[in-house]
């Protein structure tokens, strides 16, 4: 394996401003940044034979720091310039080792090549030298470790006695790929040293093929596992699926009673928040599976596969294993987003039935406000009449004791005909004031109500 042919460049380099503006135009903060995205992932050149070998460790971002603090380490031990500050991917030759570190959002990735004539491709390991105590104190927790040995082309083609004996007698798959210039076999387990293998027999490859080759395999094998990370998360949930279908088919039963309206509507809110629990925990998680899943199969279709005889491809080998795994997922997914719609329609109905049901209750109570209004309307009507008898008796009786002090006063006068004659003239003068203190209040009030 050589070293990268490209010269180096500096932090300043990549991320700092041209020293001159451009035209005389500003830039764009972020242009260099932008610009670099396209080369974050370097390839290295790669000498055939060659062994590698490639660690994936779940971990969160802020480890970035202990991960760049720990290949410090490494590179002082063979006088190498450490990483750059809050750089996510580092590169270097370490005496015979080559090391290449990526940091992605939540999980690393520690790939080692070793340039080596070798006769058994998995007998020795390019991690085997790392120190063990370096490798120890990386954080995380290992998804997915692959070795893979790039065989010269000088070497003969593996029969597939040969490959089961490399394989430990698992069912081998591979196929021609790069057009026909390289050969790779897998048997998609892990062995006993906590690793996965595949071989790859140069037919034709460039040294830069060569690395194409092996990144494309080590991201297959890496979104592989990352895409799984969903499955049993999804299918611990498949029970609770099935309750909540039954559940929801009670609670919309027809045959439920007006009076537990309120009760079965606190029951669809409970049903719809544990739905909407297990949704906000899953669909990160499924986004996140999803898009592994198609960066595998474009990784795979990079390939340029070629059957050989008797044995699996990697894409149909996929199609049969994985897509089903994350079926499962997407079923899994489409059932709880359909159980919250059904949730949500099931309670908008039980909602406008209970507001109609309220609505035909103040109805009612209001055609009972205004049998009521009337009876005290003719009520008031009745107490009204009373109160102008009442109210003209009154008035008389001071008539009468009016006459009656005329009478007294010398001036003769028939107090009792006078009082007889004053009677409709009163009643009358009541019955008007009445009927006028009547008319203005209603007045008022209409005012009132516009």
């Amino acid at each position: 394996m050589s070293q990268d042919m490209t010269p180096p460049r500096s932090e300043a380099d990549t991320s700092s401003p041209l020293k001159n503006k451009l035209i005389g135009l500003a830039e764009h903060d972020q242009r260099f940044k932008l610009h670099n995205e396209l080369h974050t992932s370097s390839i290295d050149l790669i000498e055939m034979p060659t062994h590698a070998s490639h660690l994936v460790l779940l971990s969160d971002n802020n480890q970035a720091d202990l991960e760049r603090s720990l290949i410090t380490q490494l590179c002082k031990r063979y006088d190498v310039a450490p990483p750059t500050l809050n750089c996510s991917q580092f590169s270097a030759m370490l005496g015979p080792l080559r090391i290449c570190w990526e940091r992605h959002t939540e999980y690393s990735t520690y790939a080692f090549f070793h340039q080596a004539p070798f006769e058994t491709p998995f007998a020795n390991q390019a991690i085997d030298y790392v120190p063990k105590e370096w490798l120890a104190s990386l954080p995380g927790e290992i998804i997915a470790a692959t070795h893979i040995a790039v065989e010269d082309r000088l070497n003969p083609k593996r029969s597939l006695r040969e490959l089961s004996q490399l394989f430990a007698s698992n069912t081998v798959i591979g196929s021609e790929v790069a057009a026909g210039n390289a050969i790779v076999w897998t048997d998609n387990q892990i062995h006993s040293d906590g690793f996965g293998r595949i071989l790859v027999h140069d037919v034709g490859l460039s040294h830069q093929q060569a690395a194409r080759l092996v990144r494309r395999l080590f991201e297959i094998e890496t979104y592989r596992m990352l895409a799984m990370l969903t499955v049993p998360m999804m299918r611990n949930y498949i029970p609770d699926l099935a309750r909540f279908d039954q559940r929801l088919a009670l609670l919309t039963d027809d045959n439920i009673k007006l009076e537990d309206e309120q009760h079965l509507l606190n029951e669809l809110t409970q049903l719809a928040g544990e739905i909407e629990r297990i949704l906000a925990r899953t669909s990160q998680r499924f986004n996140a599976s999803s898009m592994y899943y198609e960066i595998v199969k474009l990784r795979i279709s990079e390939l340029r596969e070629k059957r050989i005889q008797g044995l699996q491809m990697f894409q149909e080998f996929m199609e049969q294993r994985l897509s089903p795994a994350l079926g499962t997922c997407t079923l899994v997914n489409n059932k709880l987003e359909s159980l919250s719609i059904r949730v949500e329609r099931a309670s908008s109905l039980l909602r406008t039935r209970v507001e109609i049901s309220m609505e035909k209750q103040s109805r009612d109570l209001l055609h009972s406000m205004d049998k009521r209004a009337h009876l005290q309307l003719r009520l008031q009507e009745t107490v009204e009449g009373l109160s102008i008898v009442v109210l003209s008796y009154y008035l008389l009786g001071l008539v009468a004791y009016g006459l009656k002090a005329i009478k007294a006063g010398g001036i003769k006068i028939d107090t009792e005909l006078a009082t007889g004659i004053a009677i409709p003239f009163v009643v009358g003068l009541v019955f008007l004031s009445v009927r006028r203190l009547r008319n203005k209040i209603h007045k008022k009030a209409s005012m009132n109500n516009d």
